[in-house]
């Protein structure tokens, strides 16, 4: 759901929150379609492609195999399945050396703000690179950035699919892992909208007596909110490019985008925002099988005409997951998360190249799977065949 209602409808019925409880109530004793089991419990499947992330690509990209999981997940065959990362920006964070060694931090300010970054299920697997970009980012501007513990997940999509229970558990999780953040009073911040709005929204709701609940509300920013209005002092770093800046639904149901639009004026961009309404693909949505077609609609109503326009040297900026999908799936351009962009600034590399401008933004598009890890994947498939034979025959 994407909760454009909550900001879009002239009475601001919460259409989403509406949704969450019919299913959630209708569903009880009821199987549900695959591809809420599919996509609402996208955090342990993700966790699962983690422990041998080339295999989960072999599945996920090759034709034929991935016309298969498609098929079985309730995801439309038009769609491009998000590449796993081969390490998670969880494991990057806690290879790199002790903060004292940090490449990043300025040695200039005599304390730090402690922050603690939140990695979302889904730059956490599918773009490290963003969560990178934020730590350096942070970390330049005068932050001591820690990370959870622990494995947690905001339960976004659980929600989305009416599994209230199951968010609820998480969200639980999530209050006690971070008790000791809230009760110091540290910022968090929130690279994935669609998270920020569950602390804001959903978890006030289902937890409406819990004063770690409401510290959590309060204390959890957006990078540009964070940096813009919570970080004395701070100054961007110069980012001479035209932007076009897309804002996640979620995002304007729980506020508004003046944050990264006065962030990348205060840069130096020439901004324009897109009063492009959704996206279309709403997190999970457009991946479905019965809703590509209205997916793909909603896109070509203002967003994707606009990106098709836009010259090569316009930097397309959209902080959400989902959005940054539909964008390059439909147009072939890729959205980068105000993150990359200030990266970009502060090591010099926005500057035009001659290509599309995402291009000295962004790392590399994936390689393609090699020769040798399908031959991997048929040979594993070869062996289960002749296990499965051979026990039928002892049968």
């Amino acid at each position: 759901a994407c909760k454009g209602c909550k900001s879009d409808c002239p009475v601001k019925v919460d259409m989403a929150t509406y949704k969450a409880e019919f299913l959630s109530h209708y569903y009880e004793g009821r199987l549900r379609p695959r591809s809420a089991y599919a996509m609402g419990f996208i955090h342990v499947w993700a966790r699962i492609a983690a422990l041998a992330p080339r295999l989960a690509n072999i599945v996920t990209q090759t034709p034929g195999l991935s016309a298969v999981a498609k098929a079985l997940a309730g995801i439309a065959q038009r769609r491009a399945l998000p590449r796993f990362a081969d390490r998670t920006f969880v494991e990057w964070f806690r290879a790199r050396p002790t903060s004292a060694g940090s490449a990043f931090r300025r040695t200039d300010r005599p304390s730090a703000q402690r922050v603690l970054l939140w990695p979302d299920t889904f730059n956490n697997h599918f773009h490290p690179d963003t969560a990178v970009a934020a730590v350096e980012v942070l970390e330049v501007a005068g932050c001591d950035v820690v990370l959870p513990s622990r494995r947690l997940c905001c339960g976004r999509p659980l929600y989305d699919y009416g599994f209230l229970l199951s968010a609820k558990r998480l969200l639980r999780d999530i209050l006690d892992e971070l008790r000791p953040h809230l009760e110091a009073g540290t910022p968090i911040v929130v690279l994935e909208p669609s998270c920020l709005a569950v602390f804001r929204d959903e978890l006030v709701n289902l937890f409406p007596d819990d004063e770690d609940a409401k510290r959590l509300s309060r204390q959890s920013f957006l990078l540009a909110e964070f940096l813009g209005k919570h970080l004395p002092g701070y100054t961007p770093p110069h980012l001479q490019r035209r932007v076009m800046l897309h804002g996640h639904c979620h995002h304007k149901a729980i506020g508004a985008i003046e944050d990264e639009h006065t962030l990348l004026e205060a840069a130096g961009a020439d901004v324009e925002s897109l009063d492009s309404g959704c996206c279309g693909m709403a997190g999970s949505f457009g991946f479905e099988t019965d809703h590509y077609d209205v997916s793909m609609k909603v896109g070509e109503l203002v967003l994707l005409p606009a990106v098709r326009r836009a010259p090569d040297d316009t930097l397309i900026v959209a902080d959400g997951f989902s959005c940054r999908e539909q964008v390059e799936q439909a147009t072939g351009r890729r959205a980068v998360h105000l993150a990359h962009a200030l990266q970009a600034a502060l090591r010099r590399r926005s500057e035009a190249n001659g290509g599309p401008a995402e291009d000295a933004v962004l790392p590399p598009r994936p390689r393609e799977i090699f020769p040798r890890e399908l031959a991997a994947a048929a040979l594993i498939g070869i062996g289960f065949a002749f296990a499965a034979f051979a026990m039928r025959r002892r049968m």
